[in-house]
């Protein structure tokens, strides 16, 4: 038995759309790199530890009058908000494919997560609790556009393309962020040449240029991406209703293929592994192994190098 297709009717395969299609990952990607991996975890580390004498005094902060340690805090809001999503995107899938508004989502989620990014430009040492609620923000928007961005591949690729338009997709993502990572870490490494004096502001200028660059270069997608069509003409229930009603159908076919069953469960474990060292790796280089900024950056920008090949390649020999 498949899983219907219906709510995803494949249109003919088009370059161009393509490559309007991965040039989201240009976009967004920039967040993954510059706000989860480098500049915003060792920035926050910054302002919220206490040293003396290159010793730690305290790493522990008060949020909303609650004392809890700084990567205890960063970590729970990030884990919040892919809490979140995990409980509202099913239904909010079922709803954009029941009402064929998916790339309305996409948009929602993708201006939520830039314009979060924004207000990460305004957090400091005295401001904690705005720069906690912005990246939770940021992360919700960045995992709720993902869901809907993968949406469309079926719908934009026909099956023998898709392999490959999803493999140029994390190349360009790779190459977009680590491009203006680069740019970042200009202002972040040099600040005196172009008269900064303030130590904070590198920083906070790079999670504003982030914000501008996943909703600037976004646009080139949401302005390629076909809109959508309603599964069908006459609502039978409410949209909330729709949502659930769609959703139940969808597991009722899930349950009887064990096979997509025991990979879902799987991937799902997988995945969280994978987003967890992610997030956790910087705070874990600085705090656990002692590396130093310069140290943390040149491992973490051999690795998008690395990345960027792997995901050239990897698109190569699928059109091969």
């Amino acid at each position: 038995m498949e899983i219907s297709s219906a709510s995803v009717p494949v249109i003919r395969s088009s370059k161009s759309l393509h490559r309007a299609w991965s040039m989201y990952d240009w976009a967004n990607s920039a967040y993954n790199l510059v706000i989860t991996s480098t500049i915003f975890p060792a920035y926050y580390n910054a302002i919220t530890t206490i040293t003396r004498d290159g010793k730690t005094i305290t790493d522990r902060v008060s949020f909303f009058g609650i004392s809890v340690k700084n990567s205890s805090l960063f970590d729970y809001s990030i884990g919040g908000a892919y809490l979140v999503i995990a409980l509202i995107s099913p239904i909010l899938s079922s709803i954009a494919d029941y009402k064929g508004n998916k790339k309305r989502f996409m948009q929602l989620f993708c201006y939520i997560g830039a314009v979060s990014c924004c207000g990460l430009y305004f957090f400091n040492a005295n401001t904690l609790e705005l720069g906690i609620i912005c990246s939770a923000l940021a992360a919700l928007g960045y995992c709720g556009s993902l869901v809907f961005y993968n949406a469309y591949l079926p719908e934009i690729a026909v099956e023998e393309d898709r392999d490959r338009v999803s493999a140029q997709g994390f190349a360009y993502g790779y190459v977009g962020s680590v491009i203006l990572q680069i740019i970042c870490f200009v202002f972040v490494l040099r600040p005196q040449w172009f008269g900064i004096t303030d130590s904070s502001f590198p920083a906070r200028l790079s999670f504003l240029l982030v914000g501008l660059w996943w909703a600037g270069f976004s646009q080139i997608t949401f302005l390629k991406l076909p809109k959508g069509k309603p599964l069908v003409q006459k609502h039978e229930h409410s949209l909330l209703a729709n949502g659930f009603y769609e959703l139940q159908k969808v597991w009722k076919q899930v349950k009887s293929l064990p096979v997509l069953k025991r990979f879902l469960g799987a991937f799902f474990f997988y995945s969280m592994g994978v987003q967890t060292v992610m997030l956790a790796a910087t705070l874990f280089g600085s705090k656990e192994l002692k590396l130093d900024t310069q140290q943390l950056i040149g491992v973490i920008l051999v690795i998008q190098l690395v990345a960027i090949a792997g995901a050239y390649i990897m698109a190569k020999l699928w059109q091969s």
